[in-house]
């Protein structure tokens, strides 16, 4: 894959928010981080030219992106961090002003008929059975019409950091699913199963909001 393009765009939006989180979320002093960061870089690079480029339409680019992005870092933090700390420090980084932006921007258009058509395009394309750093994916609409699954049988996370042995701390990336939805505004996430945790898929499930939620009774 080449960086020229979104996974270099992925480091101007991210990079200093992954540093700068370093300080709060695992206590390095501005100096350590910085080191980190410099050594993460062309670390981050090296991971993106391994990879294949993705098909025209393969949605799921930028999420192999962030998980490069991801695990640059991890790979030259002066310690191993834990799944607990990962996770909350994953998403501090990626939610930055921008992105809580862009989720609620994607949140208006969730269970519009383009998002569906989107949904179903992907179904059919199934990138996975030709690029093991994509995604395969079936999708479930809800019967009741609250909603709907995007049941997930390939994870293109799940290769990317078993390669990079980095294998134990996908569950760290699996938690932003909720964080995004919650930040898009419309939707609640629910979930059973995620196939880094050992479950037969990872389910992302997509519940309709109903109006007023949240609104204090009086």
């Amino acid at each position: 894959m080449k960086y020229i393009g979104m996974p270099m765009g992925m480091w101007t939006l991210f990079g200093r928010s992954f540093e700068r989180n370093l300080l709060t979320g695992f206590g390095l002093d501005r100096d350590s981080a910085k080191a980190v960061a410099a050594k993460a870089k062309p670390r981050y690079k090296e991971i993106i030219a391994g990879l294949p480029e993705f098909e025209k339409g393969d949605r799921f680019k930028m999420n192999i992106a962030g998980c490069a992005l991801l695990a640059a870092f991890v790979l030259n933090m002066p310690k191993r961090p834990d799944v607990r700390r990962l996770t909350a420090y994953y998403s501090d980084s990626m939610m930055t002003p921008a992105m809580k932006w862009f989720c609620r921007k994607s949140g208006k258009s969730k269970f519009t008929k383009k998002d569906i058509s989107s949904m179903k395009a992907t179904e059919r394309l199934r990138a996975a059975d030709r690029n093991p750093y994509s995604w395969n994916m079936v999708f479930y609409p809800y019967p009741d019409g609250s909603g709907y699954e995007a049941r997930f049988t390939a994870c293109g996370i799940c290769t990317l950091m078993r390669e990079l042995e980095l294998y134990d701390l996908v569950p760290a990336m699996c938690r932003l699913d909720h964080t995004m939805a919650e930040a898009g505004g419309t939707s609640d996430f629910v979930r059973e199963y995620t196939l880094a945790s050992g479950g037969p898929y990872c389910d992302c499930g997509y519940k309709k909001k109903r109006k007023g939620n949240g609104r204090k009774r009086k």
